[in-house]
């Protein structure tokens, strides 16, 4: 009895927030329904883990992210998600009438309607492939991608065979990333050069196209492949980086040297998406442009309802210039929270809000959807 009664409310949670998500979005008829997605999956890092890390032994022990203030605006709970509230799959979840993805580690979910793998501080590298990079993963998981997609081929040997999983992935959307980030911001926090971190680009690359294939493989038609934000934006490296050097930051207030490392990385995923995209013509490959998604976010904040004097400040977080740092983060003792997170653009120093992630998700959808095959 009592078991049955913490599944309906479960079920009552989750059919209001998916209500109040359409709310806030001010959804007359979602775009995405149109495309009439059946089930969503998704693959990265702590950008889209709706509770995989947390379910992990030394992942979850490691990650901030399972305890409040992360989640406070989610009905009060930690769900695993490194933001306030909603991320963008979420939203795009909400935008396709379907409900929100459920973690790959949830023994007990639903997954009619599809699964999230990704894991929060994951990489696309392996975990071999860090150490002969010396990078040490601090998160403390070994959820590459590759794991990801092997957890994948495991829940589809369950849902459907080879011979016909194929034609159940045909009203299926696939994203794959952003995933590839954490190896830099790793990398980076640990003294490793740009130069250095410039040469790790072509393997993250192709560790990402190679689990594109491995989607197509199974049936995928439609795949968004994710960039990277422009992490020079971002309080963590403002901080970290901080220079009196004018002419390192942009007009945004973004590190220079930081952003052009992300465009780097995002036109060589692109690149690669263009030339896979040759060798299969009749999928629908998508390149998730999060680098301008953000920039406008950051040009029209104002405008949007975000505070123009917080902009680079971490709405969660304590000292400094952008209300962070590295030995207090988030989530540590006595570490506070801002009034009110929907006038930031960042949440943590490293995540964004729910209202930034809202608006990143309204502009993304504006971009893919002319280029995904749905009836509009």
């Amino acid at each position: 009895m009592a078991a049955t009664i913490t599944l309906l409310l479960s079920l009552l949670i989750l059919m209001v927030k998916v209500g109040d998500a359409q709310q806030v979005l001010k959804l007359q008829n979602p775009r995405l329904m149109n495309c009439r997605f059946d089930k969503i999956y998704q693959f990265g890092d702590s950008l889209s883990d709706t509770g995989n890390c947390i379910r992990e032994t030394l992942c979850g022990a490691n990650l901030s992210c399972g305890a409040l203030p992360y989640g406070m605006d989610f009905y009060q709970n930690a769900t695993g998600r490194c933001s306030n509230d909603m991320l963008i799959i979420d939203f795009i979840a909400v935008e396709s009438g379907l409900p929100l993805l459920n973690p790959y580690k949830d023994e007990n979910a639903d997954f009619r309607h599809g699964v999230n793998f990704a894991v929060a501080g994951c990489t696309a590298l392996s975990a071999k492939s860090l150490a002969e990079n010396n990078i040490v993963n601090i998160a403390l998981t070994n959820s590459s991608l590759s794991v990801q997609l092997d957890w994948m081929s495991s829940h589809f040997q369950t849902t459907c065979s080879p011979a016909d999983c194929p034609e159940k992935m045909n009203d299926s959307l696939f994203l794959v990333g952003e995933i590839g980030g954490n190896e830099f911001i790793y990398g980076l926090s640990q003294g490793k050069t740009m130069d250095k971190s410039r040469r790790m680009v072509p393997e993250i690359v192709q560790t990402i196209i190679h689990g594109v294939k491995r989607v197509i493989g199974f049936g995928a038609t439609q795949i968004i492949v994710p960039g990277n934000f422009p992490i020079g934006c971002h309080p963590i490296f403002l901080t970290k980086f901080m220079t009196n050097i004018s002419t390192a930051y942009d007009e945004y207030h973004c590190l220079k040297d930081l952003n052009n490392f992300a465009i780097f990385f995002n036109r060589n995923l692109q690149q690669a998406i263009d030339e896979l995209k040759k060798d299969y013509p009749n999928i629908t490959l998508i390149y998730g442009d999060y680098y301008n998604a953000f920039l406008w976010l950051l040009q029209n904040a104002g405008s949007l309802g975000f505070d123009n004097n917080s902009l680079q400040k971490a709405c969660c977080g304590i000292g400094g210039e952008y209300n962070y740092d590295v030995h207090r983060r988030c989530g540590a003792p006595r570490v506070p929270v801002c009034v009110d997170p929907s006038t930031h653009i960042s949440w943590d120093g490293v995540h964004l809000t729910q209202n930034a992630y809202r608006w990143i998700a309204r502009w993304l959808i504006d971009d893919i959807l002319p280029k995904l095959n749905c009836q509009v």
